[in-house]
């Protein structure tokens, strides 16, 4: 069983196991033995990281908010030109959650509990995470707009219709796998999914650069 002589690894083990315990049977159905057991280590272990269980929980939506975070502002902070970058961030984004497949149940529980009224985490997830993350993504979707790279788009809708083509295939892949008869989360129907996400938004998104004149063209300039 994991002791305090190795924290890290403790800390990491809990985490994972406490992540699926949560996905599968959110905060309430959540046991800490099982979470334990899984992690193999000792409760008392458990509680020696985390006082209690909404502690462990928010403990759990911060690794995986603060992991994501990470990984699509790297893209953000590039100097890359917006077509790239958008389909950067895109990319960065389906990438993370197809690796880490359990957080769309993370997400849509956690989203549950704040329309309830339940949530103690939301309001330092929003400020923390989110916000930051469309605050980012705004700005680049503006930015293209102004530079005739984009159509004209309204953030507060496209911004949560691009997470939501790619959290979405990820939390309905159980009720999907029954209509079409295979399975959506084996590596070459992921790869196909990516490949489809990225061609929507640039459909979605990409002003054609056939409507410029000749002289914007040349100049960079959109109509």
């Amino acid at each position: 069983m994991g002791s305090r002589g190795q924290p890290e690894e403790s800390r990491a083990a809990i985490l994972q196991a406490a992540a699926k315990e949560f996905a599968e049977l959110g905060i309430a159905g959540a046991r800490t033995d099982a979470i334990a057991r899984e992690a193999q280590v000792n409760k008392a272990l458990l509680y020696y990281y985390f006082k209690d269980k909404e502690t462990l929980y928010g403990a759990v939506l911060d690794h995986a908010f603060s992991g994501m975070k990470a990984k699509v502002f790297r893209v953000l902070d590039s100097d890359l030109p917006p077509r790239e970058k958008i389909m950067a961030y895109a990319g960065e984004y389906f990438d993370f959650i197809a690796s880490n497949q359990i957080y769309p149940k993370l997400m849509q529980r956690e989203m549950m509990r704040a329309r309830e009224g339940n949530s103690v985490h939301i309001d330092r997830l929003i400020k923390t995470y989110f916000r930051p993350i469309y605050r980012r993504v705004g700005g680049l979707l503006r930015k293209g707009i102004a530079e005739g790279e984009f159509r004209k788009v309204d953030p507060a809708h496209f911004v949560p219709s691009m997470i939501a083509m790619i959290v979405f295939y990820f939390s309905s892949a159980p009720v999907m796998r029954r209509i079409v008869h295979f399975d959506p989360l084996s590596p070459r129907r992921i790869a196909q999914r990516r490949a489809a996400v990225l061609d929507f938004i640039s459909a979605a998104l990409f002003q054609s650069r056939a409507s410029a004149s000749p002289a914007a063209r040349k100049s960079g300039v959109r109509k």
